[in-house]
């Protein structure tokens, strides 16, 4: 076995880089001067997390121990400091830190009150910077000539408040961006109705959650993953070449959405808790021939024109290999969901599940299983209420009693049960 002394301070240092708290690093630079050699010369990474610390410490000792650590590495790359909102910074030593760094930094994760606040883009822009996370922070007249990113591939905004034109142009100041993801921003608008519009020909992910906007206007020719989480939206619209592969929709209400006529690339549909005017759902998807995931869950129909029913699924997605879906079906409509012949040749993994259980759930999970030829897994999901009537409880019995043949029947499929 390799004695730790007999290592060389390279490779301590890449194993200090690796510890997940810069305390920890604090204390194993004091084992020996070899180790402070390691942490002052290959030191890549610094963690700095307020919960790591005595809750008695104040923020005066707090700048004091951060800047020390800093400063006493030279070639940093990746620094995190995320300080709880019970602290309160001075700008001063914040600056520092960032210009001291800022010619080998790669990575900068940040959470950190100052007063007065202070401008990130202002110290960071034109640098090695690749990665960059803001959380609680405002972000006020960006100058893209200047705070440009050259080499920033992932931006993400978290709990900050950015108005819509300085969003566009810090994305626009991004000539390399891939990832960019907006979750609980605050965008500052004078406008009534506010607009966000985003155009980047390089990025290849957006995940959007609470963004306080009406409007989404994103032009993004490579764009290849979509995701929207807790939005209310009058408009959404994707201008593209058609390269998105994986959209997911998860607790959105839009009026009228466009993610373009091109989706043969299209592999991953998966959407929960969506409401939307126009176009019908649907019709947005329904040239997707290269599918291979589709899930509507809690989604209802109100009529046969919206229910997407299986023969359709079948012929418009025949790579369909994972198939999820939670309707509430009310009366007339299980014959419609079930409607012609045509087999999920592919769907390996079904999952159904609902809301509010009726009659016809059992026969349309029969119905289903019987159109998937090839199928090795099933996951049957449900809501269990903690007071039932006496109706549920029978439809409920009648249920398992129903899956216990079914069980018998498909032998070879693998049941599994998820209630909550």
């Amino acid at each position: 076995m390799t004695n730790m002394e007999h290592l060389p301070v390279e490779v301590i240092g890449n194993i200090l880089s690796h510890l997940s708290a810069a305390r920890d690093v604090m204390v194993a630079s004091a084992v020996c001067q070899k180790w402070r050699t390691a942490c002052r010369k290959h030191l890549y990474s610094l963690s700095f997390n307020s919960d790591d610390f005595p809750r008695d410490m104040i923020a005066r000792q707090l700048e004091i121990v951060i800047t020390q650590t800093i400063f006493q590495t030279i070639g940093l790359q990746c620094l995190s400091i995320h300080i709880d909102s019970t602290h309160e910074f001075s700008a001063a030593p914040v600056i520092a830190w960032l210009m001291y760094t800022r010619e080998t930094l790669q990575s900068l994760s940040y959470n950190v009150r100052t007063n007065p606040n202070v401008n990130i883009l202002e110290k960071c822009g034109r640098q090695k910077l690749e990665v960059l996370d803001l959380d609680h922070n405002t972000v006020t007249g960006v100058e893209p000539n200047y705070q440009r990113f050259t080499c920033l591939k992932s931006l993400s905004l978290r709990h900050v408040s950015i108005s819509a034109l300085d969003l566009s142009l810090l994305v626009a100041a991004c000539p390399k961006i891939e990832s960019l993801a907006l979750d609980f921003l605050e965008v500052v608008s004078s406008d009534s109705q506010s607009t966000m519009e985003l155009t980047s020909h390089t990025l290849k992910s957006l995940f959007a959650k609470s963004v306080g906007v009406d409007k989404i206007i994103l032009d993004a020719d490579n764009l290849e993953v979509l995701n929207l989480n807790a939005l209310n939206l009058d408009l959404f619209e994707l201008i593209g070449k058609g390269s998105l592969k994986h959209l997911k929709i998860d607790d959105v209400s839009v009026t009228h959405m466009d993610i373009g006529e091109s989706t043969d690339h299209l592999e991953v549909v998966d959407v929960t808790n969506f409401t939307i005017v126009r176009p019908k759902l649907y019709s947005m998807i329904s040239r997707a021939s290269n599918l291979r995931m589709l899930r509507f869950w809690g989604v209802v129909f109100d009529d046969e024109d919206e229910i997407v029913d299986s023969e359709t699924i079948a012929v418009s997605f025949p790579l369909l290999r994972h198939l999820s879906l939670s309707y509430e079906l009310r009366d007339g409509l299980l014959h419609y969901s079930l409607q012609g012949s045509s087999p999920l040749e592919n769907v390996s993994v079904l999952e159904l599940g609902w809301t509010v259980i009726s009659e016809h759930f059992g026969p349309w999970v029969f119905g289903m299983i019987e159109r998937c030829p090839n199928l090795k897994k099933l996951v049957v999901h449900g809501v269990l209420s903690e007071a039932k009537t006496r109706e549920e409880r029978q439809m409920l019995a009648s249920f398992t009693s129903f899956i216990v043949c079914l069980m018998r029947k498909y032998v070879h499929v693998d049941v599994q049960f998820e209630y909550e």
